[in-house]
């Protein structure tokens, strides 16, 4: 036996099927008195609109994307978090999406979402800068951890964060840092090496960087032999999965953590205070990255195009027993 249809409550309340159409996919272009009697009509016969009747009227899916660049990352936890906290307040629906390091699954994969959804978060794109002003001219995009001009963005303050970084490594004597480079593709890597590398010169030590790497667990050994063949005090590494991967290679060699070699990260993910020794890295807010990301989203139709803001969140440097004095 099927449920009530429009039809019915419209008959019920007294109004055109039109009417409460309406009252359920734009609510402003109802008065209240006939939206509150619609409505009480639909729960009283237990009528529930349809979604995608809804978004065919509206034009509205109440359901935005979220592309994150690998999934497996903890790193991600938080942020995915704050977003789908941030769309259930306003009845979204946050859709996740795993481009897994990958340009081409991520650029498919939104191409085959766009028409199904109102928007997309996009999580430390890979996306070539063309790639994205494509996607922003099919729908309202939000960068997470990327700037690009002309694009709404949320990152946390890294050149800030990579100037703790140096001057904390610089006050336990070390005059070299080594950093431990991301994905050639990577946005946030090439900001990081930017970062470090002015912060050294500021301070009147020396930055070197190898890589790329791909920020896991498993790549760290590779990354470790390098800065091992380097003849590195201090290494910062991408991100923390391959700053602890750095750390297994070197317990592996028999060198010590941080009596040897000291070793930083980026993230500050669950895990990084739980390994042995625990991990100095720099973290953030990342609820709040997810969750102004979402806002900014799903307010971008009450903005001049023009008028693409940029966030910027504080990063904490948080200090555990993977640093120490330059031997």
């Amino acid at each position: 036996m099927s449920g009530p249809t429009i039809y019915d409550v419209a008959t019920a309340a007294q109004v055109a099927t039109s009417t409460v159409s309406r009252a359920f996919s734009q609510p402003g272009r109802v008065s209240a008195d006939t939206r509150e009697r619609i409505l009480a009509v639909a729960a009283e016969l237990g009528y529930r609109p349809n979604p995608h009747a809804r978004a065919l009227l509206s034009g509205k899916h109440h359901t935005v994307a979220m592309v994150v660049s690998d999934i497996t990352n903890p790193h991600y936890f938080d942020l995915i978090r704050g977003a789908e906290l941030r769309a259930r307040v306003s009845e979204y629906t946050l859709l996740l999406v795993n481009a897994e390091e990958s340009p081409r699954v991520e650029w498919e994969q939104i191409q085959r979402l766009s028409p199904a959804v109102d928007g997309f978060v996009l999580a430390a794109s890979r996306l070539p800068d063309e790639n994205l002003q494509q996607v922003a001219a099919q729908r309202p995009v939000v960068l997470m951890s990327r700037e690009l001009p002309g694009l709404a963005s949320v990152v946390l303050d890294h050149v800030e964060g990579c100037r703790q970084i140096v001057a904390h490594l610089a006050s336990l004597g070390h005059r070299d840092v080594l950093y431990l480079s991301g994905p050639r593709n990577s946005w946030m890597a090439a900001t990081r090496w930017a970062a470090l590398r002015a912060a050294a010169e500021q301070v009147g030590i020396s930055a070197r960087r190898l890589g790329p790497f791909t920020p896991k667990v498993s790549q760290g050994g590779a990354a470790a032999d390098g800065a091992v063949n380097a003849g590195a005090t201090a290494v910062v590494a991408h991100n923390d999965l391959l700053a602890i991967g750095v750390m297994q290679r070197l317990a592996q060699r028999g060198l010590r953590v941080p009596e040897d070699v000291s070793v930083v990260g980026f993230d500050d993910i669950f895990a990084a205070d739980v390994c042995s020794p625990g991990l100095t890295t720099l973290g953030g807010a990342h609820v709040d990255v997810g969750r102004a990301a979402v806002e900014l989203l799903l307010t971008a139709g009450v903005r001049a195009p023009d008028d693409q803001p940029r966030v910027l969140l504080p990063t904490e440097l948080v200090l555990r027993a993977s640093t120490g004095p330059c031997r």
